[in-house]
């Protein structure tokens, strides 16, 4: 099998660390890192240039960039400010962005037929309708690194789309399963924080404990898969061994199960259409002792049928939850706002969305934006 070349576009981050951890694993034989993309951390950046070598290394911040070009001065490796540059000399690129920001990723590597593994889920649920053309670009591949969205791509890898009757996506309940809106009032961000079964960076873990992490994954599921909202359910799964489902139309259910390590996902964009070699979250089944499965419950959990009402509206809708909760979710971190008040911040966005569809990327952006300056006017008049 020849070498496969990658990058990583958020490689400080979470899903970037893990996916060097993959390669470390499968060896230089099987891939090289060819670019690596960063916003601001600037040290660690430096780091893995300087060990993996590779040809580019973009960084967003400028202040960043410079202290990254001058450690790096005399390697031969070129230091840009563009995401896009990283495109070109891979084979395969893992968007690990968080955020909005994680969309020229997204656009630009499918534009350039190229394999991408996507956990960057706000992009291709904020600008869904501009990336669906470009799934069909000759020698694209759109293949998600999220846990449950792998999970069902590889239940579908027989092929039998046209024969499903649901999908079910499983949610771990974050750190708050079974907790009333009441027990919640005051819940700290080190409470919020404390995820019991992954180890996540500080948003998309503030989005698990509020189930807006999935209640976006329900919009991707419907844009990647193509089916409709109503054959999309969700259960609590505290243990996180199932990591999804699809239910055929005979009543057959295939899941994929495996410990819960974000590593599994990964190699297995980096190496589809095949499997890595690397058994990350092999199970041992003497140890398993049971799954359980639960009804979400919608009213505590409010951000999630927030969620399936964008994706039902269409258009820009998903665009405007989504930063909606990037700037609420910014505004509890900062402890700004309380926990429940997330869910408010998104809801009274989603009730003035302006029922606009987006053509093109300016679209998206020009909604996000839009989207953002009303959550922030909501912000200013709650903290009067």
């Amino acid at each position: 099998m020849s070498q496969t070349r990658v990058a990583i576009a958020g490689s400080t981050g979470s899903i970037g660390t893990q996916t060097l951890d993959v390669v470390d694993a499968e060896g230089a034989d099987r891939y090289r890192v060819v670019a690596l993309g960063a916003g601001n951390s600037a040290r660690l950046l430096v780091e893995q240039a300087l060990r993996y070598r590779p040809l580019v290394v973009a960084v967003a911040d400028e202040g960043a960039r410079a202290e990254v070009a001058t450690a790096l001065a005399g390697t031969g490796i070129d230091v840009v400010g563009e995401f896009d540059s990283l495109i070109e000399p891979a084979d395969v690129v893992i968007n690990g962005v968080v955020g909005f920001a994680g969309l020229v990723v997204t656009t630009e590597t499918l534009r350039a037929g190229k394999r991408l593994g996507l956990a960057n889920k706000e992009s291709l649920i904020a600008a869904g309708p501009v990336v669906q053309p470009l799934r069909a670009t000759p020698g694209a591949e759109l293949v998600p690194v999220d846990s449950e969205h792998c999970a069902v791509h590889q239940c579908l890898r027989s092929g039998f789309l046209t024969e499903i009757e649901r999908v079910v996506l499983t949610a771990s309940g974050g750190p708050f399963r079974g907790r009333s809106a009441a027990d919640l009032a005051a819940v700290t961000v080190e409470q919020a924080l404390a995820h019991p079964t992954w180890a996540m960076g500080p948003k998309i873990t503030i989005d698990s404990s509020t189930l807006m992490n999935k209640g976006l994954e329900v919009i991707e599921a419907h844009e990647l898969f193509g089916v409709e909202y109503d054959k999309i359910d969700v259960v609590v799964h505290p243990q996180s061994v199932v990591h999804s489902m699809a239910e055929f139309t005979d009543g057959s259910t295939i899941a994929q199960l495996s410990m819960p390590d974000m590593r599994l996902p990964i190699g297995y964009a980096l190496g589809y259409p095949h499997r890595i070699g690397t058994a990350f979250g092999r199970i041992d089944w003497a140890a398993l002792r049971r799954l359980d499965f639960e009804q979400p419950d919608h009213d505590t959990f409010r951000c999630l049928p927030l969620a399936y009402a964008a994706g039902r509206a269409g258009g820009t809708a998903p665009a405007w939850l989504s930063a909606a909760n990037e700037v609420a979710v910014d505004a509890f971190l900062a402890g700004l706002i309380s926990w429940p008040t997330i869910a408010d911040v998104c809801s009274a966005v989603l009730d003035a969305h302006d029922g606009s569809t987006p053509d093109t990327v300016d679209d998206v952006i020009a909604a996000d934006a839009e989207a953002r300056r009303r959550a922030n006017t909501y912000l200013e008049r709650i903290s009067v």
